[in-house]
């Protein structure tokens, strides 16, 4: 944390080349909005909520970001150097006088705290009015490169298409993260001229108003240039999602996850998983989904918003969804848990299972092909294959209690509203539409009857045909 920091992030653009009805910023990479990584960068550098300059869908901006923001509103987008303008009423009501000014933009989420830190170090030891964070790439491209002096200060920044043969051969570029002092920021800014082709104020201008006034200007090139790309297409946005995973993947296993295949995976930064838990390819954990220790989550599985006690073993091609999964359970393979469900300690959910709103307690068990919904399943009851729990009628919802010790045979319906008691057994291919007692055996089978030489009949029929 630095003390007499300001933070602004420049956010009011829409992001044309996204091609979406949805401002860039909000796009969603590994789970989160893109703007929400800049504004944990920013609390993690300054206890000062940041000044977010918003312009462009600023309604759906303030609510999705909330109260982690102060908001100055660019009406016109008129240039960076009008957009920092705008958080002018607020900073310097707050005096500027000692403080630092750090820039940051809204669609580059990938700079890690300690690259601004750094950046600001260099600030104050070089005792600089500007630093500027730079990259070095192979093809630099139409990016501005940085020209520097012989004591190793920035001289100028020349845009690509200005650049001179030499100018062009430089590979050090702008990556448009800025540390200002705060004294004086705004006059230099209300004295920047637009006398460009676009009409635009550039905050880049600032440059040559402080070295004219013999200030000296700094730069800190990023240990890696990933950190200052910026999302304006949906190639960037998958570039930024895919670095974001990697970055989560490497931190899990350094905490003691095991990835078969981490390339595979698809995990978002909101998800939490234990140690000694083993990944297999394939898999994909969204929301907030939290995985505990000593977890096994087999190739195919989605899991998204589910809590994962520990010592789970989450079968092949598991799907589930606002779900809580007990410790030592197992579920699938290929067993679908719809919102609702939560299964006890030692549950079993066999393959082709589905639950929705069902309640599983200790040690029971559903092992293959049973729709359970609407449903109160008590400790140790075991489900037969094929039973479905008719819990709609056309209108409402109706729910099925299975009390402790309970045993459904295959192929049973349970019509709700019902209740089977307490050890009581329901016999296989039974319709059950009233409640069954405790310790009772509940049968609606019809009588079996055999029609002896029927078959043989129907054979000489279509014979003679």
């Amino acid at each position: 944390m630095t003390k007499n920091l300001e933070v602004i992030i420049l956010a009011a653009g829409l992001g044309t080349r996204m091609k979406s009805s949805t401002i860039k910023i909000l796009h969603r990479a590994a789970g989160r909005p893109i703007v929400d990584y800049v504004l944990d960068l920013a609390a993690r550098l300054s206890d000062t909520p940041p000044v977010m300059i918003i312009g462009h869908q600023r309604e759906t901006v303030q609510e999705s970001v909330g109260s982690r923001a102060r908001y100055a509103i660019q009406e016109k987008q008129l240039g960076t150097g009008h957009a920092v303008l705008q958080a002018a009423s607020i900073l310097e009501s707050a005096g500027l006088a000692g403080k630092r000014v750090l820039i940051l933009s809204a669609d580059v989420p990938l700079t890690r705290p300690e690259t601004l830190q750094q950046l600001i170090d260099e600030h104050e030891r070089s005792k600089n009015a500007l630093t500027l964070l730079t990259m070095k790439l192979a093809e630099p491209a139409m990016y501005g490169r940085i020209v520097r002096g012989p004591d190793g200060s920035v001289t100028r920044i020349v845009e690509a298409k200005d650049a001179s043969a030499d100018e062009m051969m430089i590979d050090e570029v702008n990556a448009g993260i800025y540390v200002f002092n705060g004294e004086n920021l705004f006059d230099n800014l209300r004295n920047l001229s637009n006398s460009n082709a676009q009409g635009e104020y550039y905050l880049t201008d600032l440059l040559a108003t402080l070295r004219q006034s013999g200030q000296r200007v700094g730069a800190v090139i990023a240990g890696d240039p990933v950190e200052a790309l910026g999302v304006n297409s949906r190639a960037d946005l998958a570039a930024v999602d895919t670095e974001i995973q990697r970055r989560v993947v490497e931190k899990l296993m350094k905490e003691g996850v095991t990835f078969r295949n981490p390339s595979t995976v698809v995990i978002d930064s909101t998800v939490t998983i234990g140690n000694d838990t083993v990944i297999y390819p394939f898999v994909t954990l969204e929301g907030n989904t939290r995985i505990g220790h000593g977890c096994v989550i087999e190739p195919g599985s989605h899991l998204i918003n589910v809590d994962v006690a520990d010592n789970v073993h989450i079968k092949t091609g598991t799907v589930a969804e606002d779900a809580e999964i007990g410790e030592g359970a197992a579920v699938g393979p290929y067993a679908h848990l719809r919102p609702g469900t939560k299964l006890g300690r030692d549950v079993k959910i066999g393959n082709f299972v589905e639950t929705k709103k069902a309640v599983f307690g200790a040690g029971s068990k559903a092992s293959h092909l049973s729709y359970i919904g609407d449903a109160e399943i008590g400790a140790d009851v075991n489900i037969g294959a094929g039973t479905i729990t008719c819990n709609y009628d056309g209108v409402n919802k109706h729910k099925t209690v299975l009390e402790d010790g309970a045993f459904i045979g295959s192929d049973s319906q349970l019509v709700a509203p019902v209740r089977v008691g307490r050890g009581a057994y329901v016999g296989a291919g039974s319709t059950i539409t009233k409640d069954v007692p405790p310790d009772s055996l509940a049968l609606s089978r019809t009588p079996q009857r055999n029609i002896e030489g029927w078959a043989a009949k129907k054979r000489e029929e279509r014979k003679k045909k």
